[in-house]
């Protein structure tokens, strides 16, 4: 049994997850502190939005120890785990009606539900949201409906959203997939304020690229097949080596200035 660690908010020790006879991810051990921010990269199918999964409390490892905001999985409501967990996934994205006016999007999350019905919200939470829409961007966007966005004005909503509850932790899920080269240098730069930010929760992010890796970013894990190719500071683990042993090919990866650049050597 591991010993309670009030610094981490994410424990895992020996932890996997099978599937219909598969090991999707593990064994892995993996913790993250309070004010660090990592990256996870991987190919397609090497096991990254399953190992956030578990991370957010959205499934139960088959095997071993899961400890997350100090509770044991599997001995604690998950429900209020998850009150605790800002996420940002196209999953949700999916769920979202296309009528749907992003100003009751985002101030509705305080409430665990996707848009406004006939609830009333008091000032503080009015001021809340004005104020995360302002932070990552879009306040201008919080009069239109969630089908007249574009996909950067999505990402940027779903982070708001995201944020509104005031999380411990975040996790974005690939934020920067389908976006133009204009549309991921904007979110790049917004994510480097938050990552920068002492009061911001500990973030975890999920990227197929290096170059969606803003500065400020503390550390990164890699995967590949459900298992751990390194993790650790960031500097140590985006190394040429690793990214070649994990997309199987001659992977050559240079730093230019605070950003990290990979194409095939």
């Amino acid at each position: 049994m591991c010993e309670y660690n009030e610094d981490l908010l994410i424990d895992f020790r020996g932890v996997s997850f099978i599937r219909g006879g598969k090991t999707l991810v593990g064994p892995v051990d993996w913790q993250v502190e309070l004010d660090e921010r990592w990256v996870i990269i991987g190919p397609n199918g090497a096991g990254k939005t399953t190992l956030i999964r578990m991370a957010s409390a959205e499934e139960f490892p088959s095997s071993g120890e899961a400890i997350i905001m100090g509770e044991r999985i599997g001995r604690t409501d998950m429900r209020d785990l998850r009150a605790m967990i800002g996420v940002s996934s196209s999953a949700v994205g999916n769920r979202i009606p296309p009528t749907e006016k992003v100003g009751d999007l985002v101030i509705s999350a305080g409430y665990a539900i996707l848009g406004r019905w006939r609830e009333e919200y008091d000032t503080f939470d009015e001021s809340r949201s004005e104020e995360i829409l302002r932070q990552v961007g879009a306040w201008h966007l919080r009069e239109r409906t969630w089908g007249t966005l574009s996909e950067g004005e999505r990402k940027r909503v779903l982070i708001a959203r995201a944020l509104m509850t005031n999380p411990e932790l975040l996790i974005l899920d690939e934020p920067g997939a389908g976006m133009d080269l204009g549309g991921r240098e904007d979110l790049v730069a917004y994510l480097k304020e938050l990552a920068m930010d002492p009061d911001a929760p500990a973030i975890v992010m999920i990227t197929h690229h290096v170059e969606e890796i803003p500065e400020g970013f503390s550390h990164a894990l890699i995967l590949d097949e459900g298992s751990v190719v390194a993790q650790g500071l960031i500097d140590d683990v985006l190394t040429s080596e690793n990214l070649s042993t994990a997309f199987h090919q001659p992977i050559t990866v240079d730093r230019i200035g605070d950003r990290f650049f990979a194409r095939r050597a």
